[in-house]
C-alpha cells in the first residue's frame, strides 16, 4: 500500500485500520527464500525454488527474514506472538542515512527485527527480486512492504500488525547481528586422497641347508 493511500483513508480510522491490517496478509510480499545458484559453465541465477537435487551447481541463499523474524527468545508473550506472526525485517546500505533513521526507530520503539544488508551486486539482485527495486531503506512487517523511510508510514503498519507503542523489551534482549542478505556457501573441503596400501614387507628366503649348518641367524 502506498503512503499516500493510507493518508486519504486516514479520516475513517477504523476503515484505515482494517484495510492496513488485511494488507499484512497478503502473500504477494512475503519474506521468502531466494536462491543463488551458480551452474556449471559459471552462469548465476536467481529462484524462488531449489534447485533439483541432482544439480551440480553451487547454492548459496538469500538470507530474506522467514516466518520467525528476529530472534524471539526471552520475549514477553504479547510481543513474541506478534512478532512470530508479523515478523519484521530491514534492509539498509551503507552509508544511508534514511537506513539508520528507519533502524533508530525500530530501536526506540522495542521493536524486534533482523537486518539484511545490501552492499554486493549479488544483494542488489537478491532485493530486487524481493522488492521489485534496489532502493534502501526497505522493510517488511508480515506481508507488508515498506519502501523508503516515513516515521508516519511505519508507525501505521507497526500499530495495525500489534506491536506496542513503547518498548517492552527486557533490558537482557539483544538484537541478531546485521547479516547479508546473500551469503555465498563456501565449497565443501575436498576429501583427503587415499593413502596408498603399504606394500607387503619382503621376506627374505631361508638360506639353503648346506651354506649355514649350524643355524646361527643374522
Amino acid at each position: 500500500m502506498k503512503t499516500n493511500a493510507v493518508k486519504s483513508l486516514a479520516p475513517n480510522g477504523l476503515l484505515a485500520l482494517t484495510l492496513i491490517a488485511g494488507s499484512l496478509f497478503s502473500p504477494l510480499s512475503q519474506a521468502q527464500q531466494v536462491y543463488r545458484i551458480i551452474g556449471a559453465d559459471g552462469k548465476v541465477t536467481f529462484s524462488d525454488k531449489p534447485p533439483p537435487a541432482a544439480s551440480t551447481g553451487k547454492i548459496s541463499t538469500a538470507n530474506t527474514g522467514g516466518s520467525g523474524g528476529a530472534a524471539s527468545t526471552g520475549l514477553p508473550f504479547e510481543l513474541r506472538q506478534v512478532a512470530s506472526k508479523y515478523p519484521v525485517t530491514l534492509y539498509s546500505g551503507e552509508n544511508c542515512g534514511p537506513c539508520g533513521a528507519a533502524r533508530a526507530m525500530l530501536v526506540n520503539r522495542g521493536v524486534p527485527f533482523s537486518e539484511r544488508t545490501v552492499t554486493t551486486s549479488d544483494d542488489i539482485k537478491a532485493l530486487q527480486r524481493i522488492s521489485g527495486d534496489a532502493s534502501v531503506p526497505f522493510a517488511t512487517i508480515g506481508g507488508q512492504q515498506l519502501k523508503g523511510f516515513s516515521d508516519v508510514e511505519w508507525t501505521q503498519f507497526l500499530n495495525a500488525a500489534g506491536y506496542p507503542a513503547t518498548s517492552v523489551l527486557p533490558p537482557s534482549y539483544r538484537p541478531p547481528a546485521a547479516a547479508p542478505l546473500v551469503s555465498v556457501a563456501a565449497p565443501p573441503p575436498a576429501a583427503p586422497a587415499a593413502r596408498p596400501a603399504a606394500a607387503p614387507e619382503a621376506v627374505a628366503p631361508p638360506p639353503p641347508a648346506g651354506d649355514n649348518p649350524a643355524g646361527i641367524k643374522f
